[in-house]
């Protein structure tokens, strides 16, 4: 632009006239070609200037603009070395940089209470396995020590220990199973399945003299029917075990509630503290206390597979301590849609 404006509109040969466009001016001379010797040497040094400033001045903003990023690609970097404790928490303004830094923040927080919770799972598994494998050997140290002892009790020792550990097994794949979520959809109706469930466990309720109940409606949602019925077979056991001595009760109930196919168990028993009450859909948790001995003892993963089963079918599990003791348990899944009637669809 500065050339176009001594080029356009500076006169050619009177100096006079050039005072009269531009104001004050050095004359160096009276023609347009000693303008040019005079401007030019002003107009390059102008140039290096800008071009130097401009130089620094953009290494500068995009240092400044850029170091947002170094700090994620670091964290990523640690991340990537199993370092997950490590948060950015980028200050300033809230912009696009600010959202990426929380979101990563909160994705590393996430995974490190995965990781975590995956290793207490495998450590408490280890457990567990350990266990009836442990007995065991001890069973068999003590036949091998003493060949006198009554091979009937060994063997019928060894098949309970067996039978405990094949329990655990299952329960383990099946709680690797639901986890993935591959499994065929189909539409079940969580009346029937309750039904089933309680028809099946009934036997168990009658020994423990335990009042089974089940209201309803019939109420549909998209699903696996095998582990549906494994989950509500699961939350009718654990109502009846975990109960009181004698006379207690389990009330099953489902219904339709706007969006969503409702499932809710209740039963009568002790009084749980609210503090407890979460830690239940953790593995090997059970009821009051960790450890149980009758013969109804499970391998402390019933509701842990009750999570996942519902977890897998997009839904929620919610438990809650009745003032009077015991627990009720509602679980929420997604309601199939309903088909539109021949009148709606005119």
């Amino acid at each position: 632009m500065f050339w176009v404006f001594v080029l356009r509109w500076l006169p050619t040969d009177d100096p006079g006239a050039i005072r009269r466009a531009v104001g004050s001016v050095i004359i160096l001379g009276h023609n347009r070609s000693d303008l040019l010797r005079g401007f030019a040497p002003a107009s390059v040094a102008a140039l290096a200037f800008l071009l130097v400033f401009g130089l620094l001045g953009g290494w500068v903003l995009a240092g400044r603009m850029l170091a947002p990023l170094t700090q994620i690609a670091d964290a990523a970097q640690m991340a990537s070395h199993g370092s997950l404790s490590h948060r950015i928490r980028l200050e300033g303004p809230r912009d696009e940089f600010r959202e990426l830094a929380d979101v990563f923040d909160t994705m590393l927080e996430q995974l490190e209470s995965h990781v975590a919770e995956q290793q207490r799972f495998a450590a408490n598994a280890s457990h567990e396995l350990r266990t009836p494998l442990a007995i065991s050997q001890s069973l068999l140290d003590v036949a091998r020590k003493d060949p006198a002892r009554g091979q009937g009790e060994l063997i019928e020792r060894l098949h309970t220990v067996n039978t405990r550990a094949i329990e655990l097994t299952e329960a383990l794949l099946l709680l690797s199973r639901s986890g993935r979520g591959s499994f065929t959809r189909e539409p079940v109706d969580l009346s029937l399945v309750a039904e089933e469930a309680t028809e099946t466990l009934l036997p168990l309720a009658e020994q423990r003299q335990t009042t089974l109940d089940v209201t309803g409606e019939p109420t549909k949602t998209v699903g696996s029917a095998p582990l549906l019925l494994r989950m509500a077979t699961n939350l009718v056991q654990n109502a009846i075990v975990h109960n009181l001595p004698t006379g207690g009760t389990v009330t099953v109930h489902t219904e339709s509630q706007h969006d969503a196919s409702v499932l809710r168990v209740e039963n009568t028993g002790h009084r749980l503290p609210p503090e407890l009450v979460p830690t239940l859909i953790e593995p090997f948790q059970r009821g009051t206390t960790r450890i149980r001995t009758d013969e109804h003892a499970g391998v402390g993963l019933g509701l842990a597979i009750v999570h996942s089963i519902i977890r897998a079918h997009d839904g929620t599990l919610d438990l809650a301590p009745r003032p009077t003791g015991g627990l009720t348990v509602t679980v929420r899944l997604p309601a199939t849609p309903q088909a539109a009637s021949p009148n709606e669809a005119h």
